[in-house]
């Protein structure tokens, strides 16, 4: 049996007329006739009994018409399933990302995207930036968000956002006085550094602007993290530079002040991803991504 069959068989349950049923198919009655036929031999039971009216349902019938809905009704939502897996509709995004990242525009990226694409299951995962290429490179990850991200042969890299350097200081330090901090300001203070990583990334261009300026850089602490690094500027350690992002912590304890460095510019949030993907939801996602990015 196929499903042309069990449609024409429900036709007919509902109708309960050859003429009626073969009009609402769009079909003429003899291969309606044939069809209802070829089910009642396959199945080796009289679905209907007919009579001058038309045709009623057997016992058989009224159990095989529930079964032949219910069929009809898996095969059309399998279809719209696949149709809507097909345009990225429904799947799963797996993301990396990082500590600092997610405090502001990975979360209307991805609050976007959901609203566009419910049914794409987003999970995230914490990941350095060799964590997050080993990750694309073996499919656990579609795309990655980090900055200062290294050239790989097999990795595209976008920019998503750029973003100011700021200083994180401890409230009742003198330099709170300031409105704006300079890498001079900062020579032989306390500093905490993060990412506390052996690949190329914030904690060494800090360091390369401070030998290039001319200033004393001491690191007090070497972390992982930006939230244990502005732990540690709260507890009056000392004190951090680190991206506009991370005001948005709001520790008490806390004051930050915009820096200026000819060094030291805006930073870039990329993503990153596979050259060679060919998944439709991460092209969808990469669409919001340039969408978006312009009201940055």
């Amino acid at each position: 049996m196929d499903l042309k069959q069990m449609r024409y068989f429900i036709a007919l349950a509902e109708e309960q007329n050859f003429g009626r049923a073969a009009e609402r198919l769009h079909i003429t009655q003899p291969p309606l006739t044939r069809n209802i036929q070829a089910l009642e031999q396959e199945l080796n039971a009289e679905l209907f009994l007919r009579n001058s009216k038309g045709a009623v349902l057997t016992p058989a019938g009224e159990l095989f018409l529930i079964k032949a809905r219910h069929i009809l009704s898996l095969a059309q939502d399998a279809s719209e399933q696949v149709r809507l897996a097909s345009q990225g509709f429904i799947g799963q995004l797996d993301v990396g990302i990082f500590s600092s990242g997610i405090l502001n525009i990975i979360p209307q990226l991805l609050g976007a995207f959901h609203v566009q694409r419910p049914e794409v299951k987003i999970h995230l995962h914490s990941m350095g930036k060799a964590e997050q290429i080993a990750a694309l490179r073996d499919q656990r990850i579609l795309i990655g968000f980090n900055r200062l991200v290294p050239k790989e042969p097999d990795i595209a890299v976008e920019w998503v956002r750029r973003e100011p350097y700021i200083v994180a200081l401890y409230e009742g330090h003198p330099l709170c006085e300031k409105e704006v901090i300079t890498l001079a300001d900062l020579d032989n203070q306390p500093m905490i550094m993060y990412p506390n990583a052996p690949m190329h990334g914030m904690m060494q261009v800090i360091s390369q602007a401070f030998q290039q300026e001319g200033v004393k850089l001491r690191i007090e602490q070497a972390v992982d993290d930006v939230m244990t690094s502005m732990a540690l500027v709260a507890s009056r350690f000392g004190l951090c530079i680190t991206t506009e992002s991370a005001s948005n912590l709001r520790l008490p304890g806390i004051v930050y002040r915009p820096l200026r460095s000819l060094e030291l510019q805006d930073i870039e949030l990329s993503c990153l991803y596979l050259k060679d993907h060919d998944s439709i939801i991460l092209t969808a996602f990469l669409n919001l991504i340039r969408e978006m990015r312009r009201s940055f």
